[in-house]
């Protein structure tokens, strides 16, 4: 499970080799917003250099490439592909056709490099109005689409609404893409929190958007990671529960049950989906013994 997704520009080498300790469950390597035009082609070499030469551990490795649109799109997937990029993150996606093209694209660079087809997955950056309304159908245009992610700067300039602190003009979005993402089977991730030093607003947003049903939230400083954290990592009383749940219900299956009472509360499949949520979380945060961080992956 990832909690965390933290955005490295593409064009910074000292922040990605920062990327090597910071404790991000993923890196995404900006080769988009954070890129000048005249920078575009020497901010691609310098990131599929770092995939293929450096050693990031766990960490799932993303690039946010330009738009489909740009003359960049092509030449970063031919890049940072074979050099060991995981997932791209498309931006600003509204159209079908621009995944499905994207699709194409990455069969080619995967056949030519010798990568498993299908093995680069996708996540879709949802800035617009028009990617809202059309979310449920972009998470079902491609099997390569992994999940969904909402970009709020953007999507509030597009909806010419004042960008606040407390996210009311987003909360719409918020939850329609959770529920998209649900109906289509991927995951979802919030948008990023703007204000850098604020780590306890980054906590208390973290947590709404959690409890909106969010699986993770964006990055776009090393400060927020801890409250980040914070935020998806259970109580030990939450986890005790989960795991007593969840043996509850093995042992009532095992017995041709679909529901069992436990502690006078009526204990069936939905509340098993609750309870074993908690313990992706908490294996995620290294809270049960014994379990390796490829749950992570």
């Amino acid at each position: 499970m990832k909690r965390s997704l933290l955005f490295i520009p593409g064009n910074r080498p000292n922040m990605i080799q920062n990327g090597l300790v910071l404790p991000a469950d993923a890196l995404i390597f900006d080769l988009e917003d954070s890129v000048l035009e005249e920078e575009k082609d020497a901010a691609r070499t310098l990131v599929a250099s770092a995939l293929s030469s450096l050693d990031f551990g766990l960490k799932e490795l993303v690039v946010r490439i330009n738009e489909m649109s740009s003359p960049h799109a092509l030449k970063d997937i031919e890049a940072v592909v074979p050099a060991g990029c995981e997932s791209i993150l498309l931006p600003k996606t509204e159209h079908s056709d621009d995944i499905l093209e994207l699709d194409r694209w990455l069969d080619t660079v995967e056949q030519a490099s010798g990568i498993p087809p299908g093995s680069t997955s996708l996540i879709l950056l949802i800035e617009t109005a028009l990617g809202v309304e059309k979310a449920f159908e972009l998470a079902k245009a491609s099997r390569r689409v992994k999940a969904l992610a909402l970009g709020a700067e953007d999507l509030a300039a597009d909806l010419g609404c004042e960008r606040t602190g407390e996210g009311t003009e987003i909360l719409y979005s918020r939850t329609r893409l959770v529920i998209a993402a649900r109906a289509a089977g991927v995951e979802v991730f919030d948008t990023p929190f703007t204000d850098t030093y604020d780590e306890q607003g980054c906590f208390l947003d973290t947590v709404f958007a959690k409890k909106l049903g969010f699986d993770g939230k964006l990055s776009i400083s090393p400060h927020h990671l801890a409250p980040i954290h914070k935020a998806f990592t259970p109580s030990q009383e939450a986890l005790e529960n989960a795991l007593e749940v969840q043996q509850a219900m093995q042992e009532a299956q095992r017995e041709g049950r679909g529901a069992v009472a436990l502690r006078g509360r009526m204990i069936d499949m939905p509340v098993l989906k609750q309870a074993e949520r908690v313990i992706q979380w908490a294996k995620a945060a290294r809270m049960l013994k014994g379990e390796a961080d490829d749950e992570s992956r």
